[in-house]
């Protein structure tokens, strides 16, 4: 293996390590724990408020810092060293969860959030080392590869704890609440394990006049100050940027209260885990039949084919009642997923300045994770004020609409060329 192809799997191995949070934990057992054995599992309306809430609180601390992170990494040269640092924070929290006890919904959210900074902080400067990984014609294979990985890692870890559940004395386990805290577990070590990759064979980016972290931290605000004219200039990042942050937050939000929304209409936990394990299988070979598709049609119109799925996904959610409609709508999740998401990050790369990449998947991240603010917060208090959980998902719509009337606005060729002329000045 040549070491520009070890570089790639290397990097994409880090999807499939830190996938595990988001499939088993985030989308899968702590809503549905959560809401079962720490929250009062007798006012359903609260517990998806204070779910809510915690999603809410955990992207407000991830934008706030996204940005200003992004500019010390350039400056730093530490891109690497902060992706551990953040990963790290989500491997403890996240085995963390193990010691909660039955009732005790506050320490669980505390430990919640912080493994959700530490997982989406990673990711911030686990997305900075792409542009440095692969040239303007594979970037979008690249990206789409490290989600197809993450589909495939967090489903296989997923199916193994999922069977825990289901089959406690098959694994030796005493019941199932006990199955769904050694899964957390698991989730710990295996993120721990699959990131060895990353750190060995990807190499930090070389940025010429580096200066030391603690420098990078005192010339932090003001390259921020700074970013924040460049894209005033650069119009087509800041429109996209715009976009981004209105449908991404519509994706996030039904990965993150899709179960706790099933859980409220009364659906059995085995049928909203199994769920789950469609949208991994089925959105690991669309994540890689979406860059096809991309050259196809273009990045852009398959980014808006994305998010009208979408559209369709939650209006039809509004009407879920059966078992096999929360089944559908899973394929149908899958199927549009993990291309929204690679594609997104890949049509990004093409229109920002490549030697300024984290600081400008600083501001990717920060309004995507920003963006998750709003989905849950608007669903948690919608629903808590109706006492009807379809009027919460059905707000949701608004963000997918807006976000592609914004998107169809973007000039991608615009956009590349006014990068370009950035880099040569």
């Amino acid at each position: 293996m040549t070491k520009e192809r070890k570089s790639v799997w290397g990097w994409a191995m880090y999807d499939w390590a830190n996938s595990a949070f988001a499939t088993t934990v985030m989308a899968g057992f702590f809503p549905l724990f959560f809401k079962a054995y720490w929250a009062n599992p007798g006012n359903p309306s609260e517990s998806t408020f204070y779910l809510g809430m915690a999603n809410s609180i955990a992207s407000i601390i991830v934008a706030m810092l996204a940005p200003f992170l992004g500019a010390i990494a350039d400056r730093g040269t530490a891109k690497k060293k902060f992706l551990f640092i953040f990963a790290f924070l989500g491997i403890v929290m996240t085995g963390g969860l193990w010691m909660v006890a039955q009732g005790f919904w506050q320490m669980a959210i505390l430990l919640y959030v912080l493994a959700t900074v530490g997982f989406s902080g990673g990711n911030l400067f686990y997305d900075s080392l792409l542009p440095g990984l692969a040239s303007e014609e594979k970037v979008d294979f690249v990206s789409s590869l490290g989600f197809a990985l993450g589909y495939v890692g967090g489903g296989i870890l997923f199916l193994i704890n999922v069977l825990m559940y289901l089959q406690p004395d098959t694994f030796g386990i005493p019941d199932g609440a006990t199955a769904i805290r050694l899964s957390f577990v698991s989730v710990a070590i295996w993120w721990a394990v699959f990131s060895i990759p990353v750190a060995l064979w990807v190499k930090e980016p070389v940025i010429y006049e580096a200066v030391g972290i603690g420098s990078a931290v005192g010339l932090g605000w003001k390259q921020l100050s700074e970013t924040l004219k460049e894209i005033r200039h650069l119009r087509v990042v800041g429109l996209f940027l715009l976009a981004y942050w209105l449908y991404i937050d519509g994706v996030d939000t039904i990965v993150r209260m899709a179960v706790d929304y099933g859980a409220t209409l009364k659906f059995p936990d085995s049928a909203l885990i199994t769920a789950l394990l469609m949208v991994q299988f089925i959105a690991f070979p669309c994540a890689l039949l979406f860059s096809l598709f991309a050259k196809k049609i273009g990045v852009k119109q398959a980014v808006m084919v994305g998010i009208f799925g979408y559209i369709i996904i939650t209006f039809l959610g509004y009407f879920m009642s059966q078992v096999w409609h929360f089944y559908a709508l899973a394929a149908l999740v899958g199927l549009f997923q993990g291309g929204i998401q690679a594609l997104s990050r890949s049509l990004y790369t093409r229109i920002i300045p490549a030697e300024k990449a984290a600081e400008f998947f600083g501001f990717y991240n920060m309004l995507g994770k920003f963006a998750a603010v709003i989905g849950p917060a608007m669903m948690g208090t919608i629903t808590l004020a109706t006492g009807n959980i379809r009027y919460g998902i059905l707000s949701i719509l608004v963000l997918f609409i807006l976000g592609g009337y914004f998107l169809h606005k973007v000039n991608i060729e615009e956009g590349s060329r006014m990068a370009r002329e950035n880099l040569a000045k």
